[in-house]
């Protein structure tokens, strides 16, 4: 099996050796230890410049050489039988990776560990991250960053990653991309609207980034979309960077846009709708009130009968308390609440949604029906939704059946 790798800036490589099986007494001898990795850089084409050895009264060695591409360091202790190599070079004027590959590989072989540990790491290529739990992550390479900056209520940054191009984090989360937001959008929106007959209105809190908005006026009956978003900055940079998303939904003469706080507005308001989306970031900070049962019972209320609130509720199996406690807040203020999953490839896990109303059942609707519902509306640009997955996505596993029990 051959591997390669993508030239970078620089090629860092980790290993750890444990019990190792051959050449032992150079574990505890620095002269020749010394003579052998220095034969071994000599060997991977790589440029010793230097070296010290350094030999302790209570056994082991560690060693340094230093190269003109960067450096090789080594480290063993006799009475384990264990090494462990930090080998880095630079790869600004030339290609160094195989080299120091070769290296890495030699003394591994010299010393035949039994078990092995390595890591590989490229220099100067930046991940960003987001921790769904103490425990657990998801990272993306980011191939440049085009905007980083602190609003009036979140910090927000742009990257620019190969794997779902054009990316939008607020708050150290990850909210969105260009390549693959129908997952969350189109489930957020289209069970609930194309179950509707007749739509008209439609409220969304949140959503700055106008892909909700989006999928909302794909259905024909829509007359107003008002979108209440709290920072002007998410939809500023929404319009210079994720045209692809919102499709200049910005500009429609159906649409609506208020910067404002959705809970004031919530509140306030005294217009009924058809349907109210809740694109939200997750209940953390200013927006855990969007969660609670005074906002959920003034949503309802700002419903027609009929009318249909969908939101998401989280990953459940990473924090499923957090999804359990909105379902049951959810509960007693609608008579109906369906709860229904999607895995985003963004959000790295499963995603948790709900679609509540006080007296229509999204599931009622056969396969058949929701086709012919999409294809009446001539809704013909649907990359995940259709009457098919309308089913699927309501169909739980136990553990989530187990969960609403």
């Amino acid at each position: 099996m051959t591997c390669t790798y993508n030239p970078c800036d620089g090629l860092h490589f980790l290993a750890n050796l444990y019990n190792c099986t051959e050449c032992i007494h150079y574990l505890d001898n620095a002269p020749k230890l010394q003579q052998y990795c220095l034969a071994a850089v000599s060997k991977s084409k790589l440029t010793a410049l230097g070296q010290l050895f350094h030999q302790f009264d209570n056994g082991g060695v560690t060693g340094t050489v230093v190269l003109a591409e960067s450096h090789l360091a080594i480290h063993t202790w006799p009475e384990s039988r264990t090494v462990t190599l930090d080998v880095y070079v630079s790869n600004y004027t030339k290609n160094n990776s195989h080299s120091a590959r070769m290296l890495v590989d030699d003394l591994i072989h010299f010393f035949k560990p039994i078990d092995t540990t390595r890591h590989t790491i490229e220099r100067n290529i930046s991940f960003v991250s987001e921790m769904l739990s103490k425990d657990y992550g998801f990272i993306l390479r980011s191939e440049k960053q085009l905007a980083s900056f602190r609003t009036d209520f979140q910090s927000l940054e742009v990257h620019d990653t190969p794997q779902f191009g054009r990316v939008l984090r607020l708050g150290d989360h990850f909210q969105t991309s260009e390549k693959e937001e129908y997952f969350y959008h189109e489930n957020l929106i289209h069970p609930a609207l194309t179950t509707l007959k007749n739509p008209k209105r439609v409220l969304i809190i949140g959503g700055g980034d106008g892909g909700s908005a989006e999928e909302v006026i794909k259905h024909p009956s829509i007359e107003q979309v008002i979108l209440v978003e709290i920072d002007c900055k998410v939809v500023e940079i929404a319009k210079e960077f994720f045209a692809t998303i919102h499709n200049n939904v910005f500009n429609d003469p159906r649409f609506k846009l208020l910067i404002e706080d959705g809970f004031d507005f919530i509140v306030k308001n005294e217009t009924h709708f058809d349907c109210i989306v809740l694109d939200i970031p997750d209940p953390i900070g200013s927006a855990q009130k969007l969660y609670e049962e005074e906002f959920l019972y003034h949503c309802k209320r700002s419903l027609v009968y009929g009318g249909i609130l969908t939101l998401h509720l989280g990953a459940p199996i990473v924090n499923p308390s957090q999804a359990k406690l909105i379902y049951r807040y959810l509960k007693p203020i609608f008579s109906v609440v369906k709860l229904y999953t999607v895995f985003v490839p963004l959000y790295g896990n499963l995603w948790l949604m709900a679609a509540c109303s006080d007296s229509f059942d999204p599931t009622s609707l056969s396969e058949t029906e929701i086709d012919k519902r999409i294809q009446e509306r001539e809704i013909n640009d649907l990359q995940y939704y259709n009457g098919a997955t309308h089913h699927g996505i309501f169909s739980l596993p136990n553990f989530l059946r187990n969960f609403i029990e």
